[in-house]
């Protein structure tokens, strides 16, 4: 039977009330499968798409569950990108006001210090894996009371190499403790990790809430050359008037498009490691407002954003792989819109995109276009996942 209120589902009538401040009355599908296992302090496997409302999941449950008589960390929560780290917090901090909890984020690109100072204060520790372990080897925090651990998007920490940091940071852990494990995925090696960091836990799998649910999205793929590349993506941008996220494969690349969109009377921010936290906040936010229409990104430094505007996602450097596509289209057609994603593709890179397009249930798309396609044989290893809808393809010769 569903439970369509929270306090239905043991959530205290403070945090009800708070949750109804912000217009939250009803828990989503993960919400209303997670919350009772995780309230009971049972271990928890959750296989849940971004934007299905896993944050208050764990969330909730863990402010209901992290003692207040203890001056260390009780609850640590570990997410892949700082742009998470911050969205997590906030979500968190909302309700650990009610009960009287301090929550600290920790992430790189910042003073040290002053991080470590709230971290050991703080009730709950919103982390990267890579700041995190920095603080623990100069032995400015301890995890040595941390009753509860969420793993968030674990499938995205994995792919950004951070399983030996978590790794070393789980063995730091007490072994008596509630562990929750978010991902997109529980297969090969992600499921391997849930088992290892588990005790009998409960399995869980939820879709997206229908207000939330993916939008049809147009895939098209795009013949350019040398010459032409630039000034295509210009073209693209010129005719439309959402938000765009155009990705490129390496930092430089992102500062250097961003130049050269400029001389065109393109306005664009570049987003990537190599900036502040400060810098790529700043950059994220324009975006958001619309100032600036056009974000260049790499893959590193899209992780984690949760955009449900963008209109366009364009590969002006195609992507490695399937798995990488589908990340990247992915954060267009969002929240029930429509969306189109578009590659650009160099002749020399026309075989292996047609496997990526092949992988990801795009090869007729990619066909029409008339660019060269290569046989069936996989090169790559990343699995489709879910069907888009129907699609058309543009190209140019």
């Amino acid at each position: 039977m569903s439970q369509n209120t929270f306090t239905a589902l043991g959530v205290g009538a403070d945090l009800a009330a708070a949750l109804d401040a912000r217009g939250i009355t009803s828990p989503f599908q993960i919400q209303s499968r997670a919350i009772p296992p995780a309230l009971a302090g049972t271990d928890l496997l959750a296989k849940s798409p971004t934007g299905s409302g896993k944050t208050l999941a764990f969330a909730i449950p863990l402010v209901e569950r992290a003692p207040r008589d203890d001056a260390r960390p009780a609850a640590l929560v570990l997410v892949p990108t700082r742009e998470l780290a911050v969205q997590v917090s906030e979500a968190i901090e909302s309700l650990a006001a009610v009960r009287g909890l301090r929550v600290a984020t920790v992430y790189g690109g910042v003073a040290l210090r002053p991080q470590a100072n709230l971290a050991r204060d703080a009730h709950v520790i919103v982390a990267t894996p890579g700041r995190l372990q920095d603080l623990l080897d100069r032995r400015l925090v301890t995890l040595d009371a941390v009753e509860i651990l969420v793993l968030d998007e674990a499938d995205r920490m994995l792919d950004m190499g951070f399983k030996p940091q978590v790794d070393r940071i789980v063995k730091r852990l007490p072994r008596e403790r509630q562990t929750m494990f978010f991902s997109a995925t529980l297969d090969g090696e992600v499921g391997e990790l849930a088992r290892s960091y588990t005790q009998s836990p409960v399995r869980i799998e939820a879709e997206l809430p229908s207000e939330h649910a993916s939008g049809e999205i147009e895939h098209q793929f795009v013949s350019v050359t040398q010459d032409t590349k630039v000034s295509t993506l210009v073209e693209l941008l010129e005719a439309e008037r959402g938000l765009a996220l155009v990705f490129v494969r390496t930092k430089r690349g992102a500062d250097r498009l961003a130049r050269k969109l400029a001389q065109h009377g393109v306005k664009a921010a570049a987003m990537h490691g190599d900036l502040t936290q400060g810098q790529r906040q700043r950059a994220l936010e324009r975006f958001d407002s619309g100032v600036v229409t056009t974000l260049i990104a790499t893959d590193v430094a899209a992780r984690g954003l949760d955009l449900d505007d963008v209109t366009h996602v364009i590969n002006f450097d195609p992507p490695e792989d399937g798995k990488a596509y589908t990340h990247r289209v992915g954060r267009t057609g969002r929240a029930g819109r429509s969306g189109t994603g578009v590659t650009l593709v160099l002749p020399e890179q026309q075989a292996d995109m047609s496997r990526v397009a092949r992988l990801n249930g795009q090869h007729e798309t990619f066909a029409s276009t008339g660019m060269k396609t290569a046989s069936p044989r996989l090169v790559y290893t990343s699995r489709r996942r879910g069907g888009w809808g129907s699609s058309r393809a543009r190209g140019r010769r």
